[in-house]
This record gives C-alpha cells, sequence and structure tokens, in this order.
C-alpha cells in the first residue's frame, strides 16, 4: 500500500477585496494571472462569505472555527467604539491563545503551517501568530496597516 500523499493547502484572506477583483471570479479590469492559476489548479469557493464586515471578527473566526460574538471578538481590534460592534457586548482586545485554531489542527497533523502578512488579533505574545498553531510568522503583529505606509520598507516589528 502506497502513502497517500496530503494536499498542500494555501488559505488567502484578504481585507475589502470585492469578489469580482481577481480574474478568476470574472474581472475584466485587475488582471491577476498567478492568483487565476493558483485558483484553477486548486479550489474555488464561490458562496463563500465573511463572518463579518471588518477585519478582526472575520479573522478571529476563520482561524477558529467560530463565530465573532462566541469568540468575543466583535469588531476590529482598537476600534473603540460600539459602531458596527454588537452592542453593550464586550469586545475582546486580543484573540489569546485559549481558542483551538485551524492551523493548530494542521500543525498536530504533521502540516508546516505559515502565517504571511496581516494579524491583526492583538499584540500579547500569547495573541500573536506563533502562539495559534504558525510555525512561522512573517509580518504578523497587532497592526491593522503599516504604519509607516504601503510602501517598503514597511518597518513592521517582527
Amino acid at each position: 500500500m502506497g502513502t497517500k500523499k496530503r494536499p498542500n493547502i494555501i488559505f488567502i484572506l484578504i481585507d475589502d477585496m470585492g469578489w469580482t477583483d481577481v480574474g478568476c471570479f470574472g474581472s475584466s479590469f485587475y488582471e491577476t494571472p498567478n492568483i487565476d492559476k493558483l485558483a484553477h489548479a486548486g479550489i474555488l469557493y464561490p458562496n463563500a462569505y465573511a463572518a463579518s464586515p471588518v477585519c478582526s471578527p472575520s479573522r478571529a473566526s476563520v482561524i477558529t472555527g467560530k463565530y465573532p460574538l462566541n469568540v468575543g471578538i466583535t469588531n476590529w481590534i482598537g476600534a473603540g467604539l460600539e459602531v458596527g460592534n454588537v452592542i453593550g457586548l464586550d469586545n475582546n482586545g486580543e484573540l489569546g491563545n485559549q481558542e483551538r485554531t485551524l492551523p493548530s489542527v494542521l500543525h498536530e497533523n504533521g502540516y508546516q503551517t505559515w502565517h504571511v502578512g496581516k494579524w491583526h488579533l492583538g499584540d500579547a505574545e500569547e495573541s500573536l501568530p506563533q502562539s495559534n498553531g504558525f510555525d512561522v510568522n512573517i509580518g504578523g503583529c497587532a497592526w491593522g496597516h503599516p504604519k509607516n505606509g504601503y510602501f517598503s520598507p514597511y518597518e513592521i516589528p517582527n
């Protein structure tokens, strides 16, 4: 009997991207040949929806598999306002590391897990990617956007 090869998994989460902002979903304006090749070689999910209209709750939901309310992150971290928040409920300022996360499960099953890019789920050590199942963290910190602009060098702390 041969050993069954596990599939590679690449999950891309992008803030503020419309569903037709890439060629594989119908854009005739944006040219995204590399994303299109990756999409056509893998699986597309044309009917997937975000758990929240803002970044931190959506990210917390994806990584834990829970609704934002069940994770306690109902607005973007650092918002300080109840606009878009579940009014009257606390918005945890951190993800922490008490939740079982998708990267942790993948790691336990022999996958190497990487986080590359925006994190925005807290800045305490236990809230960072490496405390939530990622073996490698490139660029993931508490920031919701690069404080020094969108052009290199970004001067991200990690």
